[in-house]
């Protein structure tokens, strides 16, 4: 069987890479660290009910030696590094452990792959927040990065690090600058998760109001589902490049809570309060994706819309809450 080497298999864009690939006949390993949250590390895979079809493998993006004995092992022709602290507001109060994980973590990565897997395809999971403080209005491949945070700042640093190993090594190594991707299984830290838990637990009784910050946000969202099936395009093109991912629409945090209340037939205007506490030191106001090469290049497009997207959200968190209170 195909052989797939997966880092952050655990989080959202882990499970829902791992279920695409599974449906296309790979065998898939991914690489977990030692956690004493053990017990629930596999909750979005459970979710997908596909926990029991990862190979699981011990490691740390930290630790070069584990990562190396781990593609020795494994022999994969395709790694795909998601591992991240990817939390934007966490990155600045942990900025060290962010740029360790999410920068040196991907370096750790490729090094590994140079010495102990060559010729596999490798996949880095760039982020729009790279653009952060943006200089152009619609935000391509040849968009200069401004971050605006530790986690924008090191996923910068891994992006140029992995196009370096691919210039110097002659890798198989592309970039994916995935712009914000949502679903069910998002971490419920994130804001799409809070407005959909919020909706949920209100619409139930259990809340009477959702404290968020800056509602005005503009955000480019599409649905993890879509997103990770352009990961898998490109690492099946015949040269490694890099590529926007996008829905080239962009909507405010504010409209985002009108579409997710509305769908249980609530106002949002009645339970959405504004909390200072909740800005960022550095904010970004707004991001929009042009996936033009990535539709041209890949035959990608997305699928799903926003209002789809959070009307699933709100309904998996509605059946969450049911299932608690039965």
């Amino acid at each position: 069987m195909k052989r797939v080497f997966i880092t952050g298999v655990t989080g959202q864009d882990g499970a829902y890479l791992s279920a695409l690939l599974l449906e296309k006949g790979y065998d898939v390993f991914g690489l977990v660290r030692r956690s004493s949250s053990a017990d629930i590390v596999d909750a979005k895979l459970r979710w997908l009910n596909i926990h029991n079809d990862i190979r699981f493998v011990d490691g740390d993006v930290l630790d070069l030696s584990s990562l190396i004995r781990a593609l020795r092992d494994v022999e994969p022709i395709e790694i795909y590094n998601l591992a991240a602290q990817s939390f934007v507001k966490s990155s600045w109060n942990q900025p060290l452990l962010t740029g360790q994980v999410t920068g040196l973590g991907a370096v750790n990565v490729l090094e590994a792959m140079r010495l102990a897997a060559p010729t596999a395809r490798f996949y880095q999971a760039s982020s729009s927040e790279m653009f952060g403080l943006v200089r152009e209005p619609v935000q391509s491949e040849s968009t200069p990065f401004y971050p605006r945070s530790p986690y924008g700042a090191s996923k910068a640093f891994a992006h140029w690090m992995t196009t370096n190993y691919r210039e110097s090594f002659h890798l198989h190594a592309s970039n994916g600058i995935l712009f914000n991707h949502e679903s069910p299984v998002r971490g419920i830290e994130f804001v799409t998760r809070k407005v959909t838990d919020g909706a949920a637990r209100i619409k139930l009784g259990l809340a009477r109001e959702l404290r968020l910050g800056n509602i005005d946000a503009q955000r480019d969202w599409g649905h993890s589902r879509d997103y990770v099936r352009a990961m898998w395009l490109m690492l099946q093109q015949d040269r490694p490049d890099d590529y926007v991912i996008a829905t080239g629409r962009t909507t405010t945090v504010r409209e985002m809570c009108r579409i997710a209340f509305q769908h249980v037939g609530l106002d949002a205007e009645n339970h959405v309060k504004i909390d200072p506490d909740l800005f960022r030191p550095a904010e970004v106001d707004v991001l929009l994706g042009n996936p033009q090469k990535a539709l041209a290049k890949l035959g990608w497009k997305p699928t799903i819309s926003l209002e789809q997207m959070i009307e699933e959200m709100v309904d998996a968190d509605m059946e969450r809450w049911r299932q608690r209170m039965a």
